[in-house]
């Protein structure tokens, strides 16, 4: 008997080091490098282009829950052509929330040349792109919630990660 518990509690231990934050993909994101939206207790880790469209119903669905807090990592597609252009303008803003929205709800679809792009925001750019290639990211919206990685706005699995 006290060799079972012994062994069950190793288990244990074993178990809750595979699965602890420390060890989990989000771990290993700098999200010093992201945008920050929300403030709610569930993390929502997203990868996104600003001239995707699935991205953007994503982001819309995303900002009627107050339960979450997004992690936004710009991955512009190379079919998108102002896509980079336009992520590395919201990245270049001292507010880039509010930026991030103007993009994603189609506001900055006809400007023709982004004013205010700067060194910055072209590294920050080039940086969230290394760090979606690095997590092996290739789409949009890809989103990791709760170690399930989502790719596509699936509301239904989105749901079943962070729960309704």
């Amino acid at each position: 008997m006290k060799k079972t518990a012994v062994l069950f509690l190793l288990l244990m231990v074993i178990a809750a080091g595979f699965i602890s934050p420390e060890n989990s993909v989000a771990a290993t994101l700098d999200f010093s490098k992201a945008i920050t939206i929300g403030s709610g207790p569930k993390m929502v880790i997203e990868f996104t282009d600003p001239d995707c469209p699935f991205c953007r119903k994503a982001s819309k669905y995303f900002e009627g829950r107050s339960d979450v807090t997004r992690q936004v990592f710009f991955y512009p597609l190379p079919r998108h052509p102002k896509a980079k252009e336009k992520a590395q303008y919201v990245l270049s803003q001292m507010d880039r929330a509010t930026a991030y929205h103007q993009a994603m709800s189609g506001k900055m679809d006809s400007v023709q040349k982004f004013e205010g792009i700067t060194a910055g925001g072209i590294k920050l750019q080039e940086d969230q792109m290394e760090i979606a290639k690095s997590h092996k990211v290739d789409s949009t919206p890809t989103f990791m919630i709760n170690g399930r990685i989502i790719e596509g706005f699936d509301v239904k699995k989105i749901e079943e990660s962070l729960g309704r």
